[in-house]
């Protein structure tokens, strides 16, 4: 696991890019499908979670890449530091769509359940993206 580790933190910038781009477009073509599925048994709720927890996670996504490029904007120094500041950020966001996840899943188990399968497709598609661009470049697991 620490090779496959290793091997991400040398990936390009704009393979990243790449990669993050290509984890959106493919959550949102099965999002599509997901939502078309929900919708053929009846279940409307679950169709908008499904958006939601795409959404939720795409616009974390986006945080995370822009607090990434306002840090090395700044030429923030130590790396540690800059660690530190990214993993408290992440971790707020993350606790926060938890929290709105369980909410909804409280108050409504369709609309809740969606959400969680939307995230759930998210990360799927997140992790696939990340091992295919590592065997590419030759890492191993």
């Amino acid at each position: 696991m620490s090779s496959m580790l290793e091997n991400f933190g040398e990936l390009d910038a704009s393979v990243l890019q790449r990669l993050l781009r290509r984890t959106v477009i493919s959550a949102m073509a099965v999002g599509v499908v997901a939502v078309i599925i929900a919708i053929v048994f009846s279940s409307p709720l679950a169709a908008i979670g499904i958006v939601v927890g795409l959404g939720a996670a795409i616009l974390n996504l986006r945080f995370l890449d822009a607090g990434v490029a306002k840090i090395e904007g700044k030429g923030e120094g130590s790396g540690k530091v800059v660690r530190r500041m990214l993993r408290t950020k992440t971790a707020w966001r993350l606790g926060a769509i938890t929290v709105v996840a369980i909410g909804l899943l409280l108050l409504s188990k369709p609309l809740g359940l969606g959400v969680v399968i939307g995230l759930v497709i998210f990360q799927i598609l997140f992790v696939i993206s990340v091992a295919r661009v590592i065997f590419v470049q030759g890492g191993t697991l």
